[in-house]
C-alpha cells in the first residue's frame, strides 16, 4: 500500500483485542448512536427532540441513550419546564465531546465521497468563520501529509 499503510514486516493489524478501533466501534459502531452523538454536537440533547429530528423509533432511541449513559459518553440531567414533569436531557461528557473530531473526520469523507451535491453544512471556525479541514499533527505541532502516516502495532 502506498501513502497511509502498514508496517512493510507483514505482521498484519494488531489484535482485535489490542485495537481501539474495534474498542470503539463496541460503543459507538451503529448508525443511531453515532446520529446521536452526532445530535447531541449540535445541541439537540432532549429525548423529545432527538426522537422527532432523527425519526428513529422511541425503544431504540432509549437503548442507544441508556447504553452511552452506560458508557460515559453522555450524562442524564433533570429539567423541568413549568406545568410539566421532569425530564432528562442527555448531555454529552469529555468522553463523548472527544467524539467530536472523529464524526468531523466521517463527516467530511461523506461530503467528498458520499454526497452528490454542494452546499453541505460544514466545519468553520468560530473566531473567523472560515471553512476547517481536519489534519494530522505531530508532538512539535508541525502537520503531517497522510501520505506520511505509518500504521503500527503497539509494542
Amino acid at each position: 500500500m502506498t501513502g497511509a499503510g502498514a508496517e512493510k514486516d507483514g505482521d498484519g493489524a494488531p489484535p482485535m483485542e489490542n485495537c481501539g478501533l474495534a474498542a470503539a466501534i463496541d460503543v459507538v459502531g451503529d448508525r443511531w448512536t453515532l446520529l446521536i452523538i452526532r445530535s447531541a454536537l449540535y445541541g439537540v440533547t432532549r429525548f423529545d427532540e432527538l426522537q422527532t429530528s432523527l425519526a428513529m423509533p422511541r425503544t431504540v432511541l432509549s437503548s442507544r441513550l441508556k447504553r452511552l449513559v452506560e458508557h460515559g459518553v453522555l450524562r442524564r440531567r433533570a429539567y423541568k419546564e413549568e406545568g410539566q414533569r421532569t425530564r432528562h436531557q442527555y448531555v454529552l461528557t469529555q468522553k463523548g465531546v472527544d467524539l467530536a473530531l472523529p464524526l468531523m473526520a466521517l463527516m467530511q469523507w461523506g461530503q467528498k465521497h458520499v454526497l452528490t451535491q454542494g452546499g453541505a453544512p460544514g466545519i468553520i471556525s468560530r473566531r473567523t468563520g472560515q471553512p476547517l479541514q481536519l489534519g494530522l499533527i505531530d508532538n512539535t505541532g508541525s502537520t503531517a501529509a497522510l501520505t506520511d502516516v505509518q500504521f503500527r502495532k503497539a509494542s
